[in-house]
C-alpha cells in the first residue's frame, strides 16, 4: 500500500468561506482537521480541533450563514468542533476530485503555519499525477514525497500539532531521549527560541498524547 505526502495550498480565498473566517481571526487557531465528508446534497461536514477562544469560534460560528450546524466541546483552549458547511465550489470540487482517483486521508489533517492543509493521501500514487490537472482553480499541491505507507507512525506523528512536532523533532535530534540524556529542555528552547518552561509543557503533553495510545 502506497502513499503521498503532500501540502494543499490554497490561494488568499481560502478553501471555503467558513474556513476563511476562522484562519483570519487573531484568536482562534486551526491545529488539525479530524475528519471531513462531502454529503450527497453537496454540503460538506468536518471536525475540527482549534485551540484557542471558544467564545471567539462560536461568535464567528453564529455569525456564518454558510454553517448548517455545530457542536463544540474540550476543556481549557483545546477545541473540538462538528461543522456542517453549505456547499462551495472550490471545496466541494477538491473532494470530488480525490473521490474520483479513490484516494483515502489519513486523518487528521494538519494545518501548517503558511495556512496549507498537509495531507497524506493513500491509494495509487500513479493517480497522483493524473489527478493535477483537476485540482480547483484557486489550489495547488506541493508533494513532500511518496512510499509505503506504514500507519501507526505516521498517524501518531500527525496528530500533533505543528508547534509540538517541531519541539519533539528537535529534542530527537539534539539527544534529549539518549541514554545518558544529551540535553535539558532549557538547550532546547534555547534552540527554538523559547523558555525551557515551555519545551516541558509541550513534550510531557506529547508524551501523554502517544503513550496513551500505545498502552494496550
Amino acid at each position: 500500500m502506497r502513499y503521498a505526502k503532500c501540502i494543499i495550498i490554497p490561494d488568499d480565498e481560502g478553501l471555503h468561506p467558513v474556513d476563511k473566517r476562522i484562519a483570519d481571526h487573531p484568536e482562534v487557531s486551526r491545529e488539525l482537521l479530524h475528519n471531513v465528508n462531502l454529503l450527497a446534497d453537496e454540503t460538506i461536514v468536518t471536525i475540527y480541533q482549534f485551540a484557542g477562544d471558544r467564545d471567539a469560534l462560536e461568535t464567528i460560528l453564529e455569525d456564518s450563514p454558510m454553517v448548517c450546524k455545530y457542536q463544540l466541546s474540550g476543556v481549557d483552549d483545546e477545541i473540538h468542533a462538528y461543522i456542517h458547511v453549505e456547499a462551495h465550489t472550490r471545496l466541494v470540487g477538491l473532494l470530488s476530485m480525490l473521490k474520483e482517483f479513490e484516494f483515502i486521508f489519513d486523518t487528521p489533517l494538519e494545518f501548517t503555519r503558511r495556512g496549507g492543509l498537509r495531507v497524506t493521501m493513500i491509494g495509487d500514487v500513479g493517480s497522483f499525477q493524473d489527478a493535477i490537472p483537476d485540482v480547483p482553480d484557486g489550489i495547488r499541491f506541493k508533494l513532500l514525497k511518496t512510499g509505503e505507507y506504514e500507519p501507526n507512525t505516521d498517524r501518531l506523528f500527525s496528530q500533533l500539532t505543528g508547534r509540538q512536532q517541531e519541539i519533539l523533532q528537535t529534542a530527537v535530534d539534539m539527544g534529549y531521549y539518549n541514554v545518558p540524556r544529551a540535553v535539558t529542555h532549557e538547550d532546547i528552547g534555547n534552540e527554538l527560541g523559547c523558555t525551557g518552561g515551555t519545551v516541558g509543557g509541550h513534550l510531557r503533553k506529547i508524551e501523554s498524547k502517544i503513550l496513551t495510545q500505545i498502552i494496550p
